[in-house]
């Protein structure tokens, strides 16, 4: 917390709001654990990258909140909800340009990794928002998409560790595979709990996918589904009220669409775990493989 706070008391509520309501700090968590084995002590070089990627993470929950007009997010008031839009938008900046000047100080190589990987989380972003009630979108634009705007930086934090940990290239590379695999279980995950869970269980409304026009991957399976997809159809490409998205979340809940999207996030959890066989600590890689099947295991299956 204290990377963010400047004395000026103002800034410091709006830039730690979202810190002190908690959250999961997987990014870190996978910095920190990629760098020291998940046993030895983390350095300041260690603990600094973990810092850089949480700060992206945290910028773009800012940013994301405006644009999606969201009210709650981690089961307490949105910082655009409570402080508004446009300082919103310039504490997102502020968390960034925080991000920048910690990365730039673990060198070029890290500095440069996080501007890509935040190139890539903007594209992700614009490519999800250009679909937005687009019942044409594919599956491949979907898996894009997600791979952009989640995927990228659960890969850097994997690689920033590793860099940071002073690991030899081909691990480099292979823990950075695990990552990017990592996070598309993640956001396959939370895709389906979006029409499967709750808000308690969420920390957010349930069905907001559906709402703002955003149709993941149990939406686009649900709709290819002939049993449901003839009445699902209709009802999209415009915006639902209450009703309307309950409606739709039931459809899309009963179709093949949320066995189906389980499958997918399944086959991305053996990839990461195989990925991960690669880590240097045995004890390690075996957890970092039952973490990313613990992501699939307790979803619904056919």
């Amino acid at each position: 917390m204290e990377s963010v706070v400047t004395g000026d008391g103002f800034l410091d509520d709006v830039t730690t709001h979202l810190i002190a309501a908690g959250g999961k700090r997987l990014r870190p968590v996978l910095a920190l654990a990629t760098a020291t084995g998940g046993s030895e002590r983390a350095t300041r070089e260690d603990l600094l990258g973990a810092v850089s990627v949480e700060l992206v993470h945290l910028a773009s929950l800012y940013h994301d909140d405006v644009m999606d007009e969201a009210t709650i997010r981690r089961n307490v008031e949105s910082v655009n909800s409570r402080f508004g839009n446009l300082i919103a938008i310039v504490a997102g900046d502020f968390l960034l340009a925080r991000s920048a000047e910690i990365a730039a100080g673990l060198g070029t190589e890290i500095a440069g990794l996080l501007a890509a990987t935040l190139g890539d989380l903007c594209q992700g972003q614009v490519a999800e928002v250009r679909a937005a009630f687009d019942i044409s979108r594919t599956q491949e634009d979907y898996t894009k998409a997600i791979s952009g705007k989640t995927a990228s930086l659960m890969a850097t934090s994997c690689r920033i560790g590793a860099l940071t940990g002073g690991l030899p290239l081909n691990q480099v590379d292979a823990l950075t595979a695990f990552g990017r695999c990592f996070g598309m279980i993640f956001q396959v995950r939370d895709d389906i709990l979006d029409v499967i869970g709750s808000d308690a269980q969420l920390g957010k409304p349930a069905g907001q996918d559906l709402a703002e026009g955003i149709y993941t991957l149990p939406t686009l399976l649900a709709l290819a589904d002939p049993v449901v997809g003839p009445e699902l159809k209709p009802m999209l490409g415009q915006p639902l009220d209450q009703i309307e998205r309950d409606r739709a979340r039931s459809i899309v809940a009963s179709s093949c669409g949320v066995p189906a999207s389980v499958a997918v996030a399944r086959r991305y959890a053996e990839e990461a775990a195989a990925a991960a066989a690669s880590c240097p600590s045995a004890e390690l890689a075996a957890g970092f493989g039952r973490l990313a099947h613990s992501l699939v295991d307790g979803l619904p299956t056919c």
